[in-house]
């Protein structure tokens, strides 16, 4: 699928302008201010504008909620493939009704983060069943903090927990779609899965794809560096070369573009290793600068570059 320059922008802008004070604190690109960066989010995500991006056959993407959602559209209902921010609601809402009439029938949760869970309720209540691993129901339902966001989280509703939990891959046949909903050890969190919908070659990745800029990895909750990296790995094994990947964050990707993003990984994953190896030290390995060569295509949003490092450095355990 070719999109224009001008198009990718655009989408690069819808898909991140929810996040675009994300991460305001010490390390990122922002001065620290008081508030969290969840908060500016939130703020941003109340009027952002919800993009909509048709994929292959049945299958568009919504961005500018947060987190990017998947929408397969059929006669007998919709599914949907994370939620975005609950404030966007109207917005999103908006954007599904002009897709198709059909109701919401399931939503599938690629990991408990909020930007991707926290329209559960009005997802729910509009009359999904929610689908997510056990991980993600668990920290879902409990208080959970986030140092690197300042953040504590309080739980969803007990409705807005997924209802079916994924213990093993599984595979479901909807509008249409045979629907692969896959496991993964431990990598951006420790409640990753991601959904393949094989009629229309389509894997939407959540987070464990940030499409041209640094990801966050959720060191505190059961992500690191090296299960990020592995967890790319298996998804390339399975994709081929014709697929269309709904990224957790940015535009529409490509198989190579998630190749690119996984040697990214692996390229600074080593040089800050080599760097720990020598005992230098946190501040050391950032100031040596272990990101440069992938700096210009990465680090121009979100996460900076140092704060990427430390991410990656406080992750080698």
């Amino acid at each position: 699928m070719k999109i224009p320059a001008d198009r990718r922008r655009h989408m690069v802008r819808g898909s991140l302008v929810a996040l675009g004070l994300l991460f305001a604190g010490p390390g990122f690109a922002q001065t620290a201010k008081p508030v969290s960066p969840v908060v500016k989010i939130n703020q941003a995500a109340a009027t952002a504008p919800i993009v909509s991006t048709r994929l292959r056959g049945p299958l568009t993407m919504l961005s500018g909620s947060g987190g990017n959602i998947t929408v397969l559209n059929g006669r007998e209902g919709k599914l949907m493939v994370d939620a975005g921010i609950a404030v966007s609601r109207p917005r999103v809402e908006a954007a599904l009704k002009a897709i198709g009439s059909s109701p919401i029938r399931y939503l599938i949760n690629t990991h408990y983060h909020w930007d991707h869970t926290d329209g559960n309720p009005w997802v729910h209540e509009d009359g999904a069943t929610i689908i997510g691993t056990a991980g993600s129901a668990k920290r879902d339902a409990t208080v959970t903090r986030v140092d690197d966001w300042d953040f504590t989280f309080e739980p969803l509703p007990a409705s807005a927990l997924p209802s079916e939990i994924i213990t093993k891959d599984t595979t479901y046949h909807f509008a249409g779609q045979t629907i692969e909903v896959k496991l993964l050890a431990p990598s951006h969190t420790d409640t990753d899965l991601y959904v393949l919908f094989k009629e229309a070659n389509v894997a939407s990745l959540g987070d464990l794809f940030w499409n041209g800029v640094y990801p966050f990895i959720d060191n505190e909750n059961g992500g690191g560096i090296n299960g990020m990296i592995a967890a790319d790995d298996a998804i390339l094994a399975q994709l081929d070369d014709n697929v269309i990947i709904v990224p957790g964050h940015g535009p529409v990707g490509t198989k190579k573009q998630l190749k690119d993003f996984r040697d990214m990984l692996a390229g600074v994953r080593d040089n800050v290793l080599a760097l720990k190896k020598q005992g230098k030290t946190r501040d050391e390995v950032i100031a040596a600068k272990p990101s440069a060569k992938y700096d210009a295509v990465y680090g121009h949003f979100v996460i900076d570059p140092d704060f990427f490092v430390r991410i990656v450095f406080d992750g080698l355990r």
